[in-house]
């Protein structure tokens, strides 16, 4: 995972957790989530059929 391990990945959630404050995690956690399904849909459903959307 981008040669990163647990010291790394916890040094991050922490200067995550200074900057934006423990009420702000979890909604930030919501739109990171949204935008990697988001992503994985797009991915899934191919230029084919975003062109057919966008021709609409």
């Amino acid at each position: 995972m981008f040669g990163l391990g647990l010291p790394e990945l916890m040094i991050v959630m922490v200067i995550a957790l200074v900057i934006f404050g423990p009420s702000k995690l979890p909604s930030l956690g919501k739109s990171l989530g949204e935008a990697i399904r988001g992503f994985k849909k797009g991915l899934a459903e191919g230029p084919s059929e975003e062109r057919k959307k966008i021709e609409k």
